[in-house]
């Protein structure tokens, strides 16, 4: 899914080219439309829900069996232990398939995944994605990603190793307070334009342009 037009990807190039012009650092940008899939947590919601299915029904099997025995004509019987149990599994799968689907759409399966869930898999696929494309990649190991993610709502700013060891993480706050502030209001290539600047500006400092620096990574921004 393509969020940003040709125009506003000129505007975020433009904006890395722009912050380069000072600093040696190297700056890579990456849009992402979602950090992982989260399987594993529609795995956990589904398996939940069939086993509190199968627990409802071991606790209260009344209204169920009634309802059954409505369905099939109203004709009451004796329920053996093995009917029961074939009850119990099936509910237990219809739980679980019904689950299933039902967390297969985006809006409900995002909107389910627990927020610490989202900050781990988004700073995972940040590093991933840092480690293709500029980890020591630079002559001075200068690189640094910004790294957004559009369902988390998470951004992430990763530097490489001379970077790091200069500048505390937490310098970087100004950048993704800048960067997140258009991007609430709708600006998505604005916001990225933003934390390209502060970005720039705290490499500016630390990290000077010299005479014989080249342009080593590209400037464009990667939508994926």
């Amino acid at each position: 899914m393509a969020y940003l037009s040709e125009q506003q990807h000129r505007l975020v190039s433009d904006a890395v080219a722009e912050a380069e012009l000072t600093t040696s650092g190297e700056i890579v940008t990456v849009l992402a439309d979602r950090s992982d899939g989260y399987s594993d947590v529609v795995l956990v919601y589904a398996a939940g829900m069939a086993f509190t299915a199968m627990s409802v029904f071991a606790a209260l099997p009344r209204p169920f069996l009634d309802l059954w025995d409505a369905l099939i004509g109203g004709w009451g019987h004796d329920w053996s232990t093995g009917e029961l149990a074939s009850m119990t599994i099936a509910l237990g799968l219809v739980a679980f398939a019904v689950s299933w689907v039902a967390l297969s759409f985006d809006a409900l399966r995002f909107a389910l995944v627990p927020k610490p869930v989202k900050a781990a898999r988004a700073r995972d696929a940040a590093v991933r994605h840092f480690k293709v494309g500029a980890e020591s990649r630079t002559h001075g190991r200068t690189g640094v990603l910004l790294y957004l993610s559009m369902r988390e709502h998470r951004a992430e700013i990763v530097a490489d190793a001379t970077i790091a060891s200069q500048v505390p993480a937490e310098v970087w706050g100004e950048a993704m307070a800048d960067m997140l502030g258009e991007i609430r209001e709708g600006r998505v290539a604005e916001g990225l334009a933003a934390g390209i600047r502060d970005v720039g500006l705290v490499l500016a400092e630390r990290f000077p342009r010299d005479a014989e620096d080249t342009n080593e990574l590209p400037d464009r921004l990667i939508e994926v």
